[in-house]
């Protein structure tokens, strides 16, 4: 196979991962509630959920490491903490939405069920999964990617060149920073962290006759290709939302609106299939979830089995209780948590992607300080009334905008440079 072609297979083997069947339900109501705003809200969204997670690839390309390496020159007790906090994270929220997801989507409305059985039989089954490691699931990721796809541009085509009526106006008054901050909820600059690194291991594992240079390329090229289709979907579903937003009730919930739009495109029989192949590729990503969290467990355990059990375990009690609310409350849920995590994460791709002489062990550690320190607020924006914090939020430029923590960290970043080059520290 040459390079070009094996370029592409890693490129879509990417894109499958970060494709997350339950991330479908975000951009069509983000676009549905901005109107002839949508293009603005899709620029944010896409800083977000793509640009910055191909600067995560970039990152690994130059790293050549795994997770942990992103975080090593705070310390490296940070990056382990951090590491584990990431993957805490992981398996609390986006692992049980893909259950919430499939339930909505795919069993209310057809057997009217409640949540907490399709919880308990949808970790039940992921559990056995994941103790068998079953190569099925490799193979219906791999059909079921395509397939999906194809059945959400198709939506996307012929939405878009339906006639529609005149859009509602938007709700958003800051559009970009909206569906920059809706983008958080993808989780994909936390999948790239995570994937990276995979990947690495993967390309080391297979083709280690390449040169460092060679992988680092088919890394880059391939996590560009990822991105353009990830750029297409969720552009695509936005723009769907935003010219039928008046088709619909204002009210409409994320996965209700999906199904709408396939139902108002593809019929009834498209609006099932669309169902169900979501709701497995759900199931594919949940289980990749609880296998990837166990191994890494394992490992931090030095390779003990039972650890990876008792992951297996924990992961699936905790997708059963979280998995059981509705989707709109675990995105809720989550939003003070990604208010602190994501730009942590952002400054550590962007630090790891600098020059080695801007991004010096003090440089790490002092941005990773303030932006940290700087996010606090908007963390607490969700937990305290508004009213408390205002004062606090005057003071930080863009802090009322959920993004007080960008000016000091840039700030911080030039500063320390500047004193260094001029022999100050």
């Amino acid at each position: 196979m040459n390079k070009t072609k094996e370029t592409f297979v890693f490129g879509f083997a990417l894109f499958a991962g970060f494709f997350g069947a339950g991330n479908l339900i975000l951009p069509p109501l983000l676009g549905f509630n901005s109107g002839p705003d949508w293009w603005l809200v899709a620029l944010g969204f896409i800083i977000s959920a793509t640009i910055i997670p191909l600067l995560s690839l970039f990152a690994h390309a130059r790293l050549h490491g795994t997770m942990l390496e992103f975080g090593n020159k705070v310390s490296p007790l940070f990056s382990v903490i951090f590491s584990l906090l990431v993957f805490v994270i992981v398996i609390a929220l986006p692992c049980p939405r893909t259950a919430a997801v499939t339930h909505e989507m795919a069993i209310e409305p057809f057997f009217g069920t409640g949540p907490i059985l399709t919880s308990v039989l949808y970790f039940t089954f992921a559990f056995a999964f994941v103790m068998n490691r079953n190569n099925v699931l490799n193979i219906l990721g791999k059909y079921l990617t395509p397939i999906i796809v194809l059945s959400i541009v198709s939506i996307i085509v012929i939405g878009i060149i339906s006639p529609v009526n005149e859009m509602n106006p938007s709700l958003f008054d800051a559009p970009i920073v909206t569906g920059l901050l809706e983008g958080y909820q993808t989780y994909d600059a936390i999948a790239g962290v995570v994937m990276g690194g995979v990947v690495i291991v993967t390309i080391n594992n297979s083709k280690g006759t390449m040169t460092f240079e060679e992988k680092k390329t088919m890394i880059a090229k391939s996590g560009l290709i990822a991105m353009v289709g990830l750029f297409i979907v969720y552009t695509g579903l936005i723009a769907l939302g935003a010219l039928n937003n008046s088709e619909f009730d204002s009210t409409i919930s994320r996965t209700a609106l999906l199904s709408g739009l396939a139902l108002k495109t593809l019929g009834n029989y498209g609006s099932i299939a669309l169902s169900v192949l979501v709701s497995i590729a759900c199931f594919t990503t949940a289980v990749a979830i609880i296998v990837s969290a166990a191994d890494f467990f394992k490992d931090l355990f030095n390779g003990s089995k039972k650890a990876y059990l008792v992951s297996a375990v924990i992961c699936c009690l905790i997708g059963i209780v979280v998995g059981s609310y509705n989707v709109s409350f675990i995105i809720d849920i989550a939003l003070p948590v990604l208010m602190l995590l994501y730009p942590l994460i952002i400054v550590l791709i962007i630090l790891n992607i600098l020059p080695e002489k801007y991004a010096t062990t003090l440089v790490f550690r002092c941005v990773v300080l303030i932006t940290f320190l700087f996010s606090i607020p908007d963390v607490l924006k969700h937990i305290v009334s508004h009213e408390q914090l205002q004062p606090v939020i005057d003071i930080i430029p863009f802090a009322e905008y959920s993004l007080g923590w960008v000016l000091p960290a840039i700030s911080a970043l030039i500063l320390i440079n500047l004193f260094k080059k001029n022999n100050k520290i």
